[in-house]
């Protein structure tokens, strides 16, 4: 397979942080943004000065606003927000390259998965999912991260994984490719959830069993859809879980620190040019989970804040007055 000449789709943070991956090794990588400002910065000055200001980035990165250029590339890495996946995909050129989906999130109205999705508005083009414990200025800065690309056929992802490897950014290989999207997807709400623990002050042990009780979700929601337990406990589950749930760089966790603090998700929302993935996600995988017959309580307690339906306390309330059952549960 020909993966000589890489292309990335997006212009945020992550997106700019994987082409800086690809650069680092002496490659010519293509950025697709849509912000002509982040183009004509990321070609002139070598540096994004909207979602990664401090890092300066590979001569090696050439930044376009056209997805016509990115016809010639041998596989495409996809780093636009979930929802906008699907129009992305379908204003491409045409073609059978593989696709390397970052995105971590559910289609609101079809309850896809991002691979869904993707196969649906580009048949046959191979189809790849890398998810796991990333900030991009941590991945962009070449800092140690291992994550998981996930692959429904095992020598696609092999090649992939060969092609992206670099001595600080180490893929683990998978064939769970359902797995490793719902991990990335369901921790997005529970990192709102986790945010909203902070910032009302609830204390860290009530941080850690949101983290512990939420895995639970997660585990009992990807079995229901074909994930593997593996897989959720791995670096695509577990380990982003983790982190996101655990830090003021996640997105998704500080917007659940404002809910937390008493502000209204409308405000939150409206002030981020960034996407937290995270309160896009919410109500679509509480649907999701009624679906299958799947008990997800805190993604329902994230989706009443975020619409407004209940307030900290009552959600909090609610939570902790649960019938008692066993653990495994």
């Amino acid at each position: 397979m020909k993966l000589d000449r890489l292309g990335v789709i997006g212009g945020g943070a992550w997106g700019t942080a994987m082409a800086q991956v690809i650069a680092s090794d002496g490659s010519d990588v293509l950025l697709w943004a849509r912000e002509a400002e982040v183009v004509a910065s990321i070609n002139a000055d070598h540096v994004n000065p909207i979602f990664l200001p401090v890092l300066p980035l590979s001569e090696r990165i050439r930044a376009t606003g056209d997805l016509g250029e990115l016809a010639d590339c041998d596989a495409l890495v996809v780093v636009t927000p979930a929802q906008f996946v699907r129009s992305t995909l379908a204003a491409l050129p045409g073609g059978t390259r593989p696709l390397i989906l970052c995105a971590k999130g559910i289609e609101a109205g079809t309850r896809k998965l991002m691979s869904e999705v993707a196969e649906e508005a580009l048949p046959g083009a191979p189809i790849a999912v890398l998810s796991g414990p990333t900030f991009a200025h941590e991945v962009a800065a070449g800092h140690p991260t291992a994550i998981t690309l996930a692959c429904a056929d095992d020598a696609v992802g092999k090649a992939l994984s060969e092609r992206l490897a670099r001595p600080g950014f180490r893929p683990y290989v998978s064939t769970d490719v359902i797995g490793a999207e719902i991990g990335g997807a369901v921790k997005n709400v529970l990192a709102i959830a986790c945010g909203v623990v902070d910032g009302a002050g609830l204390g860290q042990n009530a941080r850690a069993a949101l983290i512990s009780r939420g895995f639970a979700e997660m585990t009992r929601f990807g079995l229901a859809r074909g994930a593997r337990v593996e897989t959720l406990s791995g670096l695509s589950g577990l380990g982003d879980l983790v982190l996101t749930c655990s830090s003021n760089s996640s997105r998704n966790f500080s917007l659940g620190r404002g809910l937390g603090e008493g502000m209204p998700a409308s405000e939150l929302l409206a002030d981020r040019r960034t996407v937290a993935e995270g309160a896009s996600t919410a109500p679509v995988l509480a649907e999701a989970a009624r679906a299958v017959g799947v008990d997800m309580p805190i993604v329902d307690a994230v989706c009443a804040l975020l619409n407004g339906s209940a307030t900290v306390d009552q959600v909090v309330s609610a939570l902790l007055a649960r019938p008692l059952k066993s653990e495994s549960r």
